[in-house]
């Protein structure tokens, strides 16, 4: 069933509205999935907050021509869905990398990040393991204390050695007599 010009036009704007809240886009083709895996994997991306679409590549390249992902229109060729990440970058890493590992059918082209870079298809497993916004401020938080509590330790220690020496005596001096 073709679509007329003002569906067309809404499928552009939509993707394009998509685009620019995203913060990567993973496009992946799907040649050998069923419906039914499709309806699966769509399932699990809106439990993980992200966007999937099956757009026409035509209407993909004019959509994102309009936002940070514009460079990624040269390799949009064969059946391709357009994975969108807009809560953490690695959201949609993680969900096609395990979701490949169950249908090998689908496979990554293209993984493009909000600013243009273009990543190869085999960067996906180190996109999909790197920490997301949460875990790399805990980390951040847990470098930056660290110093702090040695240097706290540093200072209180002498302090800790003389008192357990002096109730070591004093035990020392209670027990003789």
């Amino acid at each position: 069933m073709a679509l007329t010009f003002s569906q067309k036009q809404e499928v552009v704007s939509s993707v394009a509205e998509i685009g620019r809240r995203s913060l990567m886009v993973i496009a992946a083709e799907y040649r050998g999935l069923t419906a039914g895996d499709l309806d699966e994997l769509r399932s699990r991306a809106r439990k993980e907050s992200v966007e999937v679409r099956v757009v026409k590549n035509t209407l993909a390249r004019r959509a994102l021509q309009e936002t940070d992902f514009g460079k990624i229109a040269d390799h949009l060729t064969g059946p391709l869905v357009l994975v969108f990440s807009s809560r953490s970058p690695n959201d949609g890493a993680r969900l096609l990398r395990d979701f490949t590992k169950e249908n090998k059918a689908l496979v990554v082209k293209n993984i493009i990040l909000a600013g243009g870079s273009v990543l190869p298809a085999e960067t996906l497993s180190q996109v999909a393991a790197l920490p997301d916004r949460d875990q790399a401020l805990a980390m951040l938080l847990g470098t930056m204390k660290a110093p702090i509590e040695k240097l706290a330790r540093t200072f209180s220690a002498p302090h800790v050695k003389l008192l357990r020496t002096l109730l070591a005596l004093k035990e020392n001096r209670e027990s003789s007599g």
